[in-house]
């Protein structure tokens, strides 16, 4: 099928470049010239695993292209995904949908013959309505369909999950359009991919749903590792008895300074408006949201407290910097909102991450990138495992240790034990495990 995919950032090349792997004949478009003349060169402008050579395998056999006009290929095309950027909007926390209405107007004015439109965007419910509404309006004598297709990608692991998906959700409101999305994606059919077909206000609010029930499963066992650190108990090993049972599921358990990325943050906010607008509140989410970013403060208040209670003119290393390992995104990673809480308390910091510190550059300020983990920690009063990186697993830690002025080792992530950290001479703090009791009676009245 010719398959048109407007916006070439995440999800429209990673979609667009797997497409195209099936056999599909794909034209990736996007505003950016700098962006395409990259990609045409061979380049890729985002970490992702496995990716380059996708786009470079299917650009070789002629089923991959990219351009920045897309007038030519809309005409030509069976499918147009949209997959733009749909940000919070600043000041209220909405879904901008600027660009997603853009591309309908453009899209409009090119189609010949009947085409789906397709969002791939993840976008408020009602959304594929407004996009329908526009493209009457600019093209009345258009031939064509409005579907919705969210995508449950996760960063770093993109490719597997789109292959080989838990689940494709396709929601539409005109049944012609259900055979040329099953054209799309037949060649899933021998991996046996469950296609839930449903109606398209459903299929948008199925995305926000879903990422929003992940985010509060995560702020849930965050708050369960506050409880044991004051009970003394270890968060690992109650996510594992909890998540044991298949009604619960051991995923999105693990404990941590909180989420971030390019999705969590902005789609728990987006539900959360569109529940006020409707006159239903989802309190859980709205809950979620807040602890999420009280979360964030808290876990620069913990580095203080390793550090004597003060890290006024002293050195923190930091070790990771994008919100999960195996990407080079940075939006809403914890370590935006820790770093900056340190630095208004006096800290000097040194990074490093293994992906991310080009765009971290564009995002902190006095903030001193070095090439290792090991020289983050020179002169330290403290070292910051802040993402769980495969590289920082296997740190020689006497190194490490020899190279700092003090002696905390702060784990964000529980990537280490505590015996092994101690060993190397380390005061070891982590998250939700056993710490020195007090003689204090436990309180569990709200601060």
């Amino acid at each position: 099928m010719r398959i048109v995919m407007i916006g070439s950032g995440y999800v429209g090349l990673v979609s667009g470049a797997c497409f195209a792997d099936f056999g599909h004949q794909v034209v990736c478009v996007d505003k950016d010239e700098a962006k395409i003349d990259r990609l045409m060169q061979g380049g890729i402008p985002i970490y992702e695993p496995g990716l380059e050579d996708l786009v470079a395998r299917n650009v070789a056999t002629g089923r991959l292209d990219f351009t920045v006009d897309l007038t030519g290929p809309v005409a030509r095309a069976d499918v147009v995904f949209i997959a733009v950027g749909t940000p919070a909007r600043r000041g209220d926390g909405h879904a901008d949908l600027s660009y997603v209405y853009a591309a309908a107007r453009e899209i409009a004015g090119a189609l010949n013959g009947f085409t789906v439109i397709v969002t791939k965007s993840t976008v408020p419910v009602g959304t594929g309505d407004e996009v329908e509404r526009i493209i009457r309006e600019v093209n009345p004598d258009a031939e064509f369909a409005v579907a919705s297709n969210p995508e449950f990608l996760r960063e770093g692991a993109a490719i597997e999950d789109f292959k080989r998906p838990d689940r494709i959700v396709i929601g539409l409101e005109d049944e012609r359009a259900r055979p040329v999305m099953e054209e799309v994606y037949r060649p899933l059919y021998l991996n046996q991919a469950p296609i839930q077909f449903t109606g398209r206000r459903t299929s948008e609010l199925i995305k926000y749903a879903a990422n929003a029930f992940l985010a509060m499963k995560i702020t849930y066992i965050n708050e369960v590792a506050e409880l044991c650190e004051q009970v003394g108990a270890d968060v690992q090993q109650v996510a594992r008895g909890i998540g044991l049972d298949n009604r619960i599921g051991g995923k999105f358990l693990h404990a941590g300074p909180g989420y971030g990325g390019s999705c969590f943050p902005k789609d728990t906010l987006a539900l959360v408006k569109t529940a006020e607008d409707a006159g239903t509140p989802i309190r859980l989410i709205e809950t979620t949201v807040a602890v999420n970013e009280a979360r964030k403060r808290a876990m620069a208040r913990k580095v203080i407290a390793a550090c004597g209670g003060s890290v006024r003119g002293k050195t923190i290393g930091i070790l990771g910097l994008t919100f999960k390992p195996n990407t080079d995104d940075m939006r809403d990673a914890p370590s935006l909102s820790i770093i900056q809480a340190l630095q208004d308390s006096g800290a000097v910091i040194r990074a490093f991450d293994p992906e991310g510190m080009s765009a971290a550059r564009t995002m902190l300020r006095d903030v001193e990138f070095v090439s290792s983990p090991y020289a983050t920690a020179e002169d330290a009063a403290a070292v910051v495992i802040v993402t769980e990186w495969d590289a920082f697993r296997a740190l020689d830690l006497e190194r490490l240790k020899a190279e700092m002025a003090g002696n905390a080792l702060v784990d964000l992530r529980n990537i280490y034990r505590p015996d092994v950290a101690e060993r190397a001479g380390f005061s070891y703090v982590s998250i939700g495990r056993p710490g020195p009791m007090t003689d204090e009676p436990l309180s569990i009245a709200a601060e």
